[in-house]
């Protein structure tokens, strides 16, 4: 059975459960390792952990000794995937997979529009995955939102749309 907590975020982007996420999880699933959740407030669920000797003390989420922009530029680069992925020249496969001159200018404008945002690890990452979910199979729908606007997401296989064919900007995408 899947548990649905349905969490805030701090100023990090990270999950925060309150006490009441953690008991719901607990009697849906007793096996349930807590030390895994980032919780607000943990005083009253450590009490009762105290009183019925359950053993569980869990900890409160702190705040980092960082910015959220520079703990977003350090987790950026800190995808899981294969080495081989993450050297591998995304520019260049997208630039191979144009037929024409129009399809080579729109994947120039859209690279250099990603590099500025510091979005390479993300393609990278996502042409993993796109891979890892074809060869197991894995189906995901044929587009959605803003990002249909992207002709690179569209060679990678991101989705099925076509922004050059449909004159979709890439601005709608990345502002």
């Amino acid at each position: 059975m899947m548990i649905q907590l349905l969490p805030k975020l701090d100023r990090y982007s990270r999950q925060i459960y309150s006490e009441q996420d953690a008991v719901n999880a607990l009697y849906t699933n007793p096996t349930l390792d807590l030390s895994k959740l980032n919780l607000e407030d943990v005083e009253q669920f450590n009490y009762a952990s105290k009183l019925l000797y359950a053993g569980i003390k869990l900890e409160c989420v702190t705040d980092l000794d960082c910015t959220p922009e520079e703990f977003h530029a350090q987790n950026q680069n800190n995808w899981h995937m294969p080495e081989e992925y993450k050297n591998f020249d995304i520019a260049k496969w997208c630039l191979d997979q144009c037929e024409n001159n129009e399809q080579v200018q729109r994947v120039g404008r859209e690279l250099v529009m990603y590099q500025a945002r510091g979005l390479i690890s993300l393609l990278l990452f996502l042409r993993y995955f796109i891979k890892t979910m074809r060869k197991h199979n894995i189906v995901w729908g044929v587009g959605r939102g803003s990002s249909v606007a992207s002709y690179v997401l569209y060679l990678i296989g991101v989705h099925k749309i076509d922004s050059i064919f449909y004159d979709l900007d890439v601005e709608d995408f990345l502002r």
